[in-house]
């Protein structure tokens, strides 16, 4: 204690020396409070929320809420210690303090902002289905963006020790300017609460937008952008105000009904469309799923016809190869276990033109996978164009080159050009 005492009062003689211990312990007390903090309290706090069996502190962890308040700890001993160290300014004691307030106030906006981050892994956790179609991105994006303005107006106003109030009150007339530069921020803050309120988008739904090729599904929905991935594994990044200002197409109602549409044309040769004979008719009903047609079709011609005995044959009605078609195609359609009968299912005429004689199928296929799409779909075509001949029909096609080297008797295959 005698040494103590002796060492004390020799440094209270050199009053430089004395200011300077005291300095020197403070920021070793400041440096202790700091490893008592991140290596005995932060980690037992952090064992702790692991062995809970509640999950949404575990959010608060993995972002770093604890951690960041614990950076808070040194700047807090020096702003109470540094009025206690003897022979410094009153100045620099003040500067000394306002310096680490406002580290204070800025580890704390970090923290709040990590905590929101946080709210959102605890949001998307809880009930991810409601997540996907009701995204709070954006607006935890809004409330950061407000959270580091006050904390920048409290920083500047602890600096200069002034009064928050003053520097809130200059900012009057900066509106204007603020406008300018948040304009974008300001329309998708609008826009985002549109698409949350009308449930525009969510996350996985397939848009096809192409003003911006985009086509492919939503992967993000933020403030100022909406990211989509397209077919190719590309990005398109949109403006979350461009989903308000310009037309997209949406397809989730497509994928949650169930059923995807088929609506392709299928050209008939309009030279081959003509009436079928007795014997084509009879050749016909071997096709099981024409039987209803043929006994249905058979009964109203016969009654038709009958109103109309001894007049010319042109005035009596008589099945056609096409119209059997179709009726053919529809009864396939309806028997195929890939086609919803739940929806509409039509096999109709378009209009005739130079490229023949439209005949276009339009129904739904029971599931929404592209692959199994596109399997049913193909499916169905090479189906109806194999079966054309039999009812007498042929499917058109331009003249090609084979079909002009017939015409001229010439021959134009692989093996006579190999020769």
């Amino acid at each position: 204690m005698d040494f103590i005492y002796d060492f004390y009062d020799q440094i209270t003689a050199h009053p430089w020396l004395h200011s300077a211990t005291i300095g020197l312990s403070l920021l070793l007390l400041a440096w202790l409070a700091d490893q008592l903090t991140q290596r005995i309290l932060l980690r037992v706090l952090v064992r702790v929320v692991e062995a809970s069996s509640v999950k949404w502190d575990d959010a608060l962890v993995s972002r770093g809420v604890i951690a960041r308040l614990a950076h808070a700890v040194p700047a807090v001993v020096i702003y109470l210690g540094v009025p206690l160290v003897p022979g410094l300014p009153e100045g620099a004691v003040e500067v000394v303090r306002n310096v680490a307030a406002a580290y204070v106030v800025l580890t704390a906006a970090q923290a709040l902002s990590a905590f929101l981050a946080s709210l959102q892994d605890i949001y998307e956790a809880g009930d991810p289905e409601r997540a996907r179609s009701r995204p709070i991105k954006g607006y935890l994006q809004v409330a950061k963006i407000i959270l580091f303005v006050l904390a920048a107006v409290l920083v500047i106003a602890v600096l200069v020790d002034k009064s928050p109030l003053l520097l809130l009150s200059g900012f009057g007339a900066m509106t204007a300017v603020l406008m300018l530069v948040f304009k974008d921020t300001i329309l998708s803050l609008v826009a985002s609460v549109q698409i949350q309120s009308n449930d525009m988008v969510r996350v996985g739904d397939w848009i096809e937008m192409p003003k911006y090729g985009a086509d492919g599904d939503v992967i993000d929905v933020a403030l100022h952008t909406v990211k989509v991935q397209n077919w190719d594994k590309t990005i398109t990044t949109i403006p979350t105000h461009a989903l308000i200002a310009d037309s997209f197409r949406n397809w989730r109602g497509m994928s949650e009904s169930g059923g995807r549409r088929i609506k392709r044309a299928l050209p008939i040769d309009q030279g081959t469309v003509r009436y079928l004979s007795d014997a084509e008719r009879e050749d016909l009903s071997r096709f099981v799923l024409l039987q209803p047609y043929l006994d249905r079709k058979a009964s109203e011609l016969a009654e038709f016809n009958a109103q109309r005995q001894g007049k010319a044959p042109v005035n009596l009605r008589r099945l056609s190869n096409l119209g059997t078609f179709r009726a053919y195609a529809r009864a396939y359609l309806q028997a195929h276990q890939g086609i919803r009968d739940d929806m509409t299912l039509l096999v109709r005429q378009l209009d005739p033109g130079p490229q023949g004689l439209p005949i276009e199928i339009y129904c739904f296929t029971a599931t929404t996978a592209w692959g199994e799409y596109e399997d049913i779909q193909s499916d169905i075509f090479d189906h109806l164009l194999a079966i054309l001949p039999e009812f007498g029909l042929r499917a058109f096609q331009a003249p090609s080159g084979g079909d002009v080297s017939k015409l001229c008797g010439r021959d134009f295959s692989p093996e006579k050009l190999r020769d």
